[in-house]
């Protein structure tokens, strides 16, 4: 391979690729799709294209248990809308979310269900063998905490049938349950602020009930080091770390200082050890606590005092089990019996899981999964929401950790192959953020494929910049009438490929079958196109590695414009002068261009970059990175003899929605 001046990035030699887990009481709506599926499924092809598909698994799938799906399916079951089994429902929303992410392209070798078939028998075998290595290795903890129970229902309430507000100081969550905000904050239930149970509506009580927790404050100083490592060493987004560094502080409590009347001395003697931090132009004070037990000590003095505060974000043991029915059995310890599985905690494994059934499914023993996930050679790529960012970042992180059983006080992150997380921030909705949940309600997945073409979409959603912020996605098609512009946002860069790459495809077909007969002529392509092909090569695959996808959109879009405007020009000149030298020029240098730039929009919109090739009648090496900057007849059985496929006219190769004809 050519030697470049430029440095570039390196690959692993073997990649797993993870996208979030829908739920299974619902279909897919626009976010799951847009907002990290899509993602995950280019960078995955990418990776096909660039290290070989055998060394590429992609794997996601439906997170079946937990109390979402439980409180939905028993709705639908008390309002006689519903009679099937509660594996009938959640198998039923696997099956749409599945054929709706078929019609997206997402090329999954497996998108698994936690409950169901075999990939069900795996993940409790997995969870199993999580669950008993932490605890013969001590990381595990009972702790018998405050759950709420409803006594006007006789019942204990589960995660999401409790609402109130968020306990973290500066929380703008618009719903806190009983344990985790809506923006993934964790706290213990007690924190909760003005719990409602959503079956009566009354202010729930609280009852000890006891189950297994993950040490995982144990590892806030591992974790501190694990951020700085990651700095340094990796190219992981700026916002991730500092998100994660958030809850990597020591317990605090924030007390409004207009609460606080007289000598504030007498409410510190009450207090265990801390130090306090008075900043007058704050309104509150703010008393910094060495460990959690201080802390809830103090959270008892200010109580008693009649005081309101709020928490701020700090590291709190991560909760393993739970009591609701539907879930995974928990290996039975010491006292604790009848427990399942909290959904966190075994969906972070679930890729683990959905891996090696995918192996097994292949042919391969059962150790195979730890080439994958362990091996060196290897890296795992977690595509994740903002909102989970406390999960995958940090519960996670600290279960991997133990589960390699390394000394906390000797590590060596160099030698430890952790998942890299790449967190999309919201996509919003004409500006809103909207959720199944939430008051805005979003549009299905499926439905955006009654106005636009999926590969528009892809394109869209991949432009859209949420590696750097939240951002809206406005479809003039879900737009009333009189606040349609005209110029829907969404096909600006699809029409990239549907109008502009069209025409060049289209132009250079055309000019090869009158000229040349259907062939491309032979000779050497231009320096000043070379160079153009060799920088967006260069560009885009930098930016894949960094997943800025947006930036690979400008990267196209700016290269096929180029192409398009070097065709215009040459070619005009060509025909004035009828100089057919020049023309052989232009159409070798456009069919490099061409070869070039379906290469780089494969990951993005495959259908259409097959159908080109089938045209061009040239091999899927095009394909590979490893010839990358090879000329067009490179992939050619015959570079001498080599036809293309006749091109019949107005032959689009990029296709609009039938409805944008209207």
């Amino acid at each position: 391979m050519k030697e470049y001046t430029r440095k570039r990035p390196i690959f692993p030699k073997r990649a797993i690729v993870t996208a979030g887990m829908p739920y299974g009481n619902k279909e897919l709506h626009f976010g799951h799709v847009g907002g990290v599926f899509i993602h995950a499924d280019t960078y995955a092809r990418f990776l096909r294209d660039r290290i070989g598909e055998e060394n590429v698994i992609f794997v996601s799938g439906t997170d079946c248990y937990g109390s979402p799906i439980l409180a939905s399916y028993k709705k639908l079951v008390d309002e006689n809308q519903y009679e099937g089994s509660i594996e009938d429902y959640v198998r039923e929303n696997h099956i749409k979310q599945k054929e709706v992410l078929d019609k997206y392209e997402i090329n999954l070798n497996l998108y698994a269900a936690s409950a169901l078939d075999r990939a069900s028998e795996i993940h409790k075998q997995v969870s199993d063998e999580i669950f008993n290595k932490l605890y013969d290795n001590d990381y595990l903890v009972k702790l018998s905490t405050p759950q709420f129970y409803d006594p006007e229902e006789k019942v204990l309430l589960n995660g999401r049938q409790v609402v109130g507000k968020c306990p973290i100081e500066g929380c703008n969550s618009d719903k806190g349950y009983a344990d985790e905000c809506s923006l993934g904050h964790m706290y213990m239930p007690s924190e909760l602020i003005d719990p409602k149970s959503v079956l009566s509506g009354k202010t729930p009580e609280l009852r000890e009930v006891t189950n297994w927790y993950f040490k995982l404050d144990e590892y806030t100083d591992v974790l501190k080091e694990y951020i700085e490592y990651l700095k340094k060493n990796s190219n992981c987004r700026k916002y991730l770390l500092k998100t994660i560094e958030e809850f990597l502080k020591p317990p605090i409590i924030y007390v409004k200082r207009k609460q606080i009347e007289g000598d504030i001395s007498s409410i510190q003697e009450k207090l265990p050890k801390h130090t306090m931090i008075d900043e007058p132009k704050k309104p509150s004070i703010t008393f910094v606590f060495d460990n959690l037990d201080d802390r809830d000590k103090a959270r008892k003095v200010f109580d008693e005092m009649g005081l309101r505060f709020r928490t701020g974000k700090t590291l709190v043991p991560f909760r393993l089990s739970g009591n609701i029915d539907w879930g995974i059995s928990v290996p039975e310890k010491e006292d604790l019996k009848d427990l399942t599985f909290w959904v966190w905690p075994e969906s972070l494994w679930a890729p683990i899981s959905f891996a090696r059934t995918y192996l097994e499914s292949i042919g391969k023993d059962q150790d195979a999964w730890k080439e994958w996930f362990n091996s060196k050679d290897s890296k795992v790529y977690q595509f994740i929401g903002e909102d989970n960012i406390y999960f995958y970042g940090i519960a996670e992180m600290g279960m991997f950790l133990a589960l390699l059983d390394k000394n906390k006080e000797d590590l060596n992150f160099d030698n430890i192959n952790l998942p890299h997380l790449i967190p999309n921030n919201h996509v919003l909705f004409m500006d809103k953020k909207a959720s199944s949940s939430s008051e805005i309600k979003p549009p299905m997945a499926h439905e955006l494929l009654d106005h636009y073409t999926h590969e528009q979409l892809r394109m869209h959603f991949l432009s859209l910049g949420l590696a750097k912020k939240s951002v809206s996605f406005m479809p003039e098609a879900f737009m009333d009438e009189e606040e349609r512009t005209g110029n829907d946002t969404v096909l600006k860069d699809g029409n990239l490929l549907t109008n502009v790459f069209n025409r060049i495809i289209r132009s250079s077909f055309y000019t090869a079958q009158k000229y040349f007969d259907s062939s491309i002529p032979q000779g050497e392509v231009s320096e000043e196109i070379r160079k153009l092909s060799e920088d967006a090569v260069l560009n885009y695959e930098k930016h894949m590695y960094n997943h800025d996808f947006h930036r690979i959109i400008y990267v196209l879009d700016s290269y096929i414009r180029k192409l398009n405007k070097y065709w215009v020009n040459k070619m005009k000149q060509a025909d004035t002068n009828d100089d057919n030298d020049l023309r052989k020029q232009v159409l070798i240098d456009a069919f490099h261009g061409v070869r070039t730039a379906i290469t780089l929009i494969h990951p993005i919109a495959p259908s259409s970059c097959e159908l080109v090739r089938e045209y061009l009648n040239v091999n899927a090496n095009i394909w590979n990175w490893d010839y990358i900057f090879e000329p067009i007849h490179y992939f050619a059985e015959n570079a001498t003899d080599h036809k293309l496929k006749y091109l019949e006219p107005r032959f689009d190769f990029f296709k609009k929605h039938e409805n944008q004809f209207k």
